[in-house]
């Protein structure tokens, strides 16, 4: 094509110095540097744009690295299935609760502690469940959604036995639970009868702690996290151990006997094990204000009122093995069925 001093031909005049809409081609940047003409600018201009849209798309980073590993994280049944098995739970077992309770906190007798129910009538039987209502959904609806969740990411990316894996899970997961520990410690104020006259709901509770500031939420967090972080490994580590020992489960309901079993059995081994570990726990968090004492001061205390003797320290002890075997029988066949349902 004869060259043109204003154009790109003979009939162009109108030189054109702009820049092309689309990025350039590292082919077509010289091309471009040579073409004055709107025309052949025009040409050019198309064929790089069809060039561009040739080209394979390309992911972002994030999308590349990040999905693979989130991929079966936060699945929503599993925090939603522990919400349902604790508020089963706690309706059915509150009044069992609270005898037991008695018991650990005065040393006296399942007679005594029923006779003390009693007399405070119907009204104050369930006096003091939304707390642990409160607590428990939510804390179980963590302890088995992240045991789920944890689990994964540490399979993922750690390689160790499956045995430790499973038990680091289990020991974060209840570890978070002690964010709620403020709940269990006005449920404990509530729950005292000496308290009846000064907090006779959960907002006056918690309003009355506020005065002594924040710490006086968490006192008693040591003896919770000892007994939480132990006993959720040992649950959770040994399921598959005692299901081998339990019938085939050929249908619906020897599935839910079978999971009642399990539960039951572990919850009950693990309440009577750890029983006086919530003794010094209700005793640390049956007080307000004052000095905060040791576990190990506190426990000194209690060996000494209960006149030295191990039979006496695990005064109850009966009444919490029955309560945890009904009750964690409870939680785990209901958190399996509803994972069979949802």
């Amino acid at each position: 094509m004869p060259e043109s001093s204003g154009g790109c031909c003979s009939g162009c005049s109108t030189k054109v110095t702009g820049k092309p809409r689309s990025p350039l081609l590292p082919q077509a940047a010289g091309m471009w540097k040579e073409a004055e003409g709107p025309m052949c600018r025009k040409i050019l201009s198309n064929m790089m744009v069809e060039a561009h849209e040739k080209r394979p798309p390309i992911l972002t980073s994030s999308k590349q690295d990040i999905s693979p590993h989130i991929t079966n994280v936060g699945q929503m049944k599993y925090y939603l299935c522990g919400c349902c098995a604790a508020f089963n739970n706690i309706v059915i077992m509150f009044p069992i609760q609270k005898v037991l309770f008695r018991q650990q906190l005065y040393g006296i007798k399942t007679r005594d502690a029923i006779l003390q129910l009693r007399r405070g009538g119907f009204r104050n039987l369930y006096r003091g469940i939304l707390p642990p209502l409160m607590q428990k959904t939510t804390t179980l609806a963590l302890m088995f959604g992240l045991y789920e969740d944890l689990s994964y990411l540490l399979r993922k990316h750690i390689s160790t036995p499956q045995f430790a894996t499973c038990s680091m899970a289990a020991v974060l997961a209840r570890t978070t639970e002690a964010i709620f520990t403020p709940l269990e410690r006005v449920q404990t104020l509530l729950q005292d009868h000496k308290h009846h006259d000064k907090f006779t709901n959960t907002y006056q509770a918690f309003k009355a702690l506020k005065c002594h500031g924040i710490r006086e939420y968490y006192r008693g967090l040591v003896p919770i996290l000892l007994r939480n972080g132990s006993s959720n490994a040992l649950f959770f580590g040994l399921q598959g151990a005692v299901k081998e020992y339990l019938p085939t489960a050929t249908s619906h309901s020897t599935h839910l006997v079978n999971d009642f079993i399990c539960g039951g059995l572990l919850g009950a081994m693990l309440g009577f094990l750890f029983f006086p570990i919530n003794v010094v726990k209700t005793r640390m968090q049956s007080h307000t204000g004052g000095e905060f004492q040791s576990l190990p001061r506190v426990f000194k205390k209690i060996w000494v009122e209960h006149d030295r003797k191990l039979t006496n320290l695990f005064r109850g002890a009966h009444l919490n093995y029955r309560q945890s075997l009904i009750s964690w029988g409870i939680i785990n066949a209901t958190y399996e069925f509803f994972l069979k349902v949802i």
